[in-house]
């Protein structure tokens, strides 16, 4: 079970015993003291502990379990969790205590004389239980000061693995740094590499461009009169004013003569094709009443043969 009263750890350095009832009466200012002096050690070495590099502890807690072994129980500074609870139970009728049961007594009353000594000797009945007692205590003494040797070497070990580590980590601290160094470096000359390229191009493209434009403008400005002139934007007035004004006139003069003209010649035309039909009209007519005409004219003749003298 844990009790919260004994603390358990080495008991080694302890100067008084739990069962020795001397101790029980010493002066309260020695208890001081050594109150004093016991905090003292627990601040230097929890001072040295927070200083120095500790390894992981896997502690099982079935094990251990912090308890107090000094004379006087202080309080524990953690508090526990706590919570409250409550309960109803059932209220129940209300009865007198039952009373105690007391046997009848039988027989009659008899006394036994015993002598100091006779039942109990406490040389031979607490020797072997103080020798259990102080070996327990040693043994334990022994392992808890071997664990503490162990746990330093591990310290030992642990601190120089730490300091390896430490070691190890600024190397490459330091090779990272290089290659970023060098890495920054490399874009550095090759962003100047670029810049330089770009440069150059630009350089030559504008050579190029003024090469290309005075070779394209030495031929511009003859090509652009030859084709303003060929448009007619370079123009003499008197020309202009003749195919403006006077050729248009002229032509609508000529074309309204020659209107007329072809309208006298239709209208002409529409006579001399009427009159034409109206001639051809009356010449079949008049065919027509010849062959009426001859063939009266030899039916006649048929009717009334003639003779010769």
């Amino acid at each position: 079970m844990y009790d919260r009263r004994v603390v358990r750890g080495n008991t080694y350095s302890l100067h008084s015993l739990p069962w020795c009832p001397a101790e029980t009466e010493t002066d309260p200012v020695e208890i001081q003291k050594k109150r004093e002096a016991h905090r003292k050690m627990l601040a230097r070495k929890r001072a040295k502990e927070e200083s120095e590099i500790h390894a992981p502890q896997v502690e099982v807690p079935q094990l251990r379990t912090d308890v107090q072994t000094e004379l006087y129980l202080e309080e524990i500074a953690d508090r526990i969790i706590e919570v409250d609870m409550e309960c109803q139970t059932d209220a129940f009728l209300a009865r007198p205590d039952s009373p105690l049961f007391v046997p009848s007594k039988t027989g009659a009353d008899v006394a036994t004389q015993i002598e100091e000594g006779e039942l109990f000797d406490f040389d031979i009945e607490v020797r072997p239980m103080l020798e259990v007692l102080v070996g327990k205590t040693l043994e334990q003494a022994l392992l808890e000061v071997t664990e503490e040797e162990e746990l330093a070497n591990l310290q030992g070990h642990q601190f120089g693995y730490h300091e390896l580590r430490n070691a190890e980590l600024a190397e490459v601290q330091r090779l990272e740094q290089q290659e970023l160094r060098r890495k920054e470096e490399k874009e550095r000359r090759k962003a100047q590499q670029v810049t330089t390229n770009t440069k150059s191009a630009e350089v030559k493209q504008r050579i190029s461009s003024r090469a290309f434009s005075l070779q394209y403008l030495s031929n511009l400005i003859p090509s652009v009169f030859n084709d303003l002139h060929n448009k007619g934007f370079f123009f003499d007035i008197t020309e202009r004013d003749i195919e403006k004004e006077f050729l248009p006139y002229l032509m609508g003069r000529v074309v309204k003569r020659i209107s007329s003209n072809q309208l006298g010649r239709i209208m002409t035309d529409g006579l001399i094709n009427d009159v034409v039909g109206k001639r051809l009209k009356d010449f079949a007519e008049i065919q027509s009443i010849r062959r009426q005409l001859r063939r009266q004219k030899s039916g006649r003749n048929a009717r009334y043969p003639t003779t010769g003298n």
